[in-house]
């Protein structure tokens, strides 16, 4: 490769712009607080009650005013992953361990392998049906609290695979995927959000490695984990942004293995799901602060992003927290109870959408 070439290839670090439908707004900030909870991650519906993973535990949450989140199960590792079946079921993924079935037929069910090898607490699950669990395995070489190192690696070692709960038999969809961490069953296939790719991918839901469609590409930020709509589209959370200096640092591979190896994960030049919280952060200049306000346009390497998909699973309507929110890191949606819960981790707090935030077109 010539100069010209890797000159043109090292200026290529270019992220696309929050616009359209993609617009910033507030709509996160002012979203009504469900309960502040410590790292709260992993929302499902199950029957009338919102279940949520906090760390290694499980909590229901009812909408009985005045009610505080109630622990219902806890667990030697932390939860990863959490699913929910129609028959009331729960799969929890947890690190360095597996998957465990709670309630349901398949009840006490501990997958400790998947596929040849042993499993590693995976980035997300989703049922096909009571029997079928669909797992998306984010990295082969880190587990998924290490997502901003697998980001900096550069890692594309995740998977995604079909599990006969009856048999245990687990079928790989596909690999080599950069940290897939959302999975959703949508009109007979498989939507899989690959995190450092910034896309959504679908999936043939009856074939082994079958080449995946794009659905949605070049995102501004990485997309996580995938939940149904009530009109037959999708919920997805963006928990972190991109950002020009992050792209760039991606680029550069020595300073970027040195800065894994020498400086605490707090200071690195990554993405996180909250930042500004000390004067040694990178990015704490001119261009964030001015005469010492936040400026909600600025730089950030943490961000509140949730997006509506239409049934076509295309953006229509989307609801921020800008650099200068309190609801940043989101992780997690559920439609449970006339709202769209959201789980902001960055920010210890479990929020809601309602109905009227969607009919004022929050773009």
């Amino acid at each position: 490769m010539g100069f010209f070439s890797r000159l043109v290839r090292r200026d290529g670090a270019t992220v696309p712009s929050m616009d359209g439908v993609l617009r910033p707004n507030s709509s996160l900030d002012q979203a009504a607080v469900l309960a502040s909870v410590s790292e709260p991650d992993n929302l499902v519906a199950v029957d009338d009650d919102l279940i949520f993973s906090s760390v290694n535990a499980l909590y229901r949450l009812t909408r009985a005013a005045g009610r505080m989140p109630e622990q219902i199960h806890m667990f030697d590792a932390a939860v990863t992953a959490l699913a929910s079946s129609s028959d009331g079921a729960l799969a929890v993924g947890l690190s360095a361990t597996g998957i465990r079935i709670v309630g349901g037929p398949h009840d006490g069910l501990l997958l400790d392998r998947i596929g040849p090898s042993p499993a590693r607490g995976p980035a997300a699950l989703c049922f096909g049906d009571p029997d079928t669990l669909f797992v998306a395995i984010g990295s082969a070489d880190n587990e998924p609290q290490e997502w901003q190192r697998d980001l900096m690696e550069r890692r594309s070692s995740g998977s995604v695979w079909k599990v006969d709960l009856k048999s245990r038999a687990a079928t790989c969809m596909g690999d080599g995927l950069a940290f897939p961490s959302g999975l959703l069953v949508h009109d007979g296939a498989l939507v899989v959000s690959e995190s450092w790719s910034h896309r959504l991918l679908r999936f043939d839901i009856n074939k082994a490695k079958a080449r995946p469609q794009i659905v949605v590409d070049d995102l501004p930020g990485y997309p996580g984990r995938l939940t149904p709509g009530g009109d037959g589209g999708a919920w997805l959370a963006v928990f972190a942004p991109r950002s020009q200096l992050i792209e760039f640092v991606l680029r550069e591979r020595g300073y970027c293995g040195r800065m894994l190896e020498e400086l605490p994960k707090e200071l690195w030049i990554a993405p996180s799901l909250r930042s500004g919280l000390s004067f040694r952060e990178p990015m704490q200049g001119g261009a964030v602060r001015v005469h010492g306000i936040f400026k909600p346009w600025a730089p950030t390497r943490s961000y509140g992003l949730a997006v509506r998909l239409g049934p076509d699973l295309q953006p229509v309507q989307s609801f921020h927290s800008r650099a200068d929110g309190n609801r940043h890191g989101v992780v997690s949606l559920c439609e449970w109870q006339g709202v769209t819960a959201f789980a902001s981790r960055g920010d210890n707090l479990i929020g809601a959408l309602s109905l009227d935030d969607y009919a004022e077109g929050a773009q």
